[in-house]
């Protein structure tokens, strides 16, 4: 009741105010149409039915997106604080029933939905059409990661099929220039929206893989579900899948996911990000390569160093296995055996001679000539055999007598036997 009799109030009052002025600030006609829609008992507390389109998760904890069907679209909000009353993870092409309140944010002049309940309500069209064809595609294989080719850690050659103006190329010919200034960057400019965009994209896609290029990025900046819709067509995922240079997938912004970032050889959350994993920084290749450099030249000296102490050492025992010092030392040890040979043949030869002088005493002493000389004789028989018993003669035998100055011939005309 309030409500419509305020309503008369104003407008009254706004005619009465436009009677007497003609011309008006921004902020007035702003301030004006919102207390239309709070005036509004339908648009305070309303239910919308739509499709989830641009849906965005802001870091502050509010989430941004469009509900539309076949005939318009709605911004809409839900604030951080109304969260907890959301149940699921918001994503493009949900059919979702929205409740909240219709009302103008005047610094804007737009109006928008003021969500503060969000329940589903189904899946879209699109989004329907997006896990069929994907589950289609997977069941084909195309998905499958033995088909997926590496990335070039070193691509000279970089090929992009995106739209000619916008972000996305900046970007990557902005990240390209400041990680390699080498690199060379072809581009196929190609339409990423609309009816037509599907086609350009599949032939950009052909060219560039014709030219054998060491890499291609397949891509465009943000939008919503229908802006990026081309990536998720079967003739360009197809494309994808029979190219031969490796692809890198680089649609929309890191929450966006497109049939072309499944077939794709790699995906990248943005542009920005493709051309980080296509362009490999030459300045930090460049001091790699001067560390390993050091490290090389540090290594060759260590084991520089190390073969010249071994060369001193293998001259050092070349040294002393040289046949010059090995002929010495064999010279060296034969005189000493040769010294010691002599002082054993002489220590020997004294021990014999001395053996000598005793035995020679001994057959001195024994010697029957000595004994001779002293008054004594030797008797040999007939034959010149010693004579030490009466038993060796018969009476008539000759027998021989030495004496120290001649000798005797005599016969034996007695014999006698004594017992001793």
């Amino acid at each position: 009741m309030e409500a419509r009799i305020l309503l008369p109030l104003l407008t009254e009052s706004w005619q009465s105010w436009c009677s007497m002025a003609s011309i008006y600030s921004v902020s007035q006609v702003n301030a004006y149409i919102r207390n239309l829609f709070v005036q509004d008992f339908a648009l305070n507390r309303i239910s919308v039915k739509g499709e989830v389109s641009n849906c965005k998760y802001h870091t502050s904890g509010h989430i941004y997106f469009t509900l539309k069907d076949g005939g318009g679209t709605l911004a809409c909000v839900m604030f951080a604080g109304q969260r907890k009353g959301l149940a699921f993870q918001m994503r493009e092409g949900q059919q979702v029933v929205v409740s909240g309140t219709v009302d103008v944010y005047e610094r804007d002049g737009r109006y928008q939905l003021y969500a503060k309940e969000i329940t589903l309500d189904g899946t879209g069209d699109l989004f329907r059409r997006f896990e069929k064809l994907r589950n289609e595609l997977e069941e084909m294989g195309m998905f499958s990661a033995e088909y997926k080719q590496p990335i070039p850690k070193y691509a000279k050659t970089v090929g992009i099929v995106t739209a000619a103006t916008g972000a996305a190329i900046r970007d990557i010919m902005n990240i390209a220039k400041r990680r390699n200034p080498y690199v060379q960057l072809v581009l196929y400019p190609a339409l990423v929206q609309g009816e037509s965009a599907k086609y350009s994209i599949v032939k950009g896609i052909q060219a560039l893989d014709a030219l054998k290029l060491d890499v291609l990025i397949v891509g465009r900046g943000g939008g919503s579900i229908e802006d990026l819709w081309a990536f998720n067509e079967e003739i360009v995922a197809k494309a994808i899948f029979n190219c031969q240079t490796p692809v890198i997938s680089a649609v929309g912004h890191e929450t966006d996911v497109t049939i072309a970032d499944y077939v794709a050889d790699m995906r990248a959350p943005t542009p920005s990000a493709a051309a980080e994993l296509a362009v490999f920084d030459y300045y930090a290749f460049e001091g790699e390569l001067e560390m390993y450099q050091r490290r090389l030249m540090r290594g060759i000296g260590r084991v520089a160093e190390r073969k010249k102490f071994q060369l001193h050492q293998l001259e050092l025992r070349m040294q002393m296995y040289h046949p010059g010092r090995r002929l010495n030392e064999k010279q060296q040890r034969l005189a000493d055996l040769e010294d010691r040979m002599r002082a054993l043949m002489e220590r020997k030869a004294e021990r014999s001679r001395h053996r000598l002088s005793l035995l020679s005493e001994r057959l001195e002493g024994l010697s029957p000539v000595k004994r001779i000389a002293k008054g004594y004789g030797f008797v040999t028989d007939q034959d010149g055999r010693a004579l030490d018993s009466v038993d060796r003669l018969k009476k008539g035998d000759t027998f021989r007598v030495q004496l120290a100055d001649g000798r005797i011939t005599g016969r034996a005309e007695e014999i006698v036997r004594e017992d001793l």
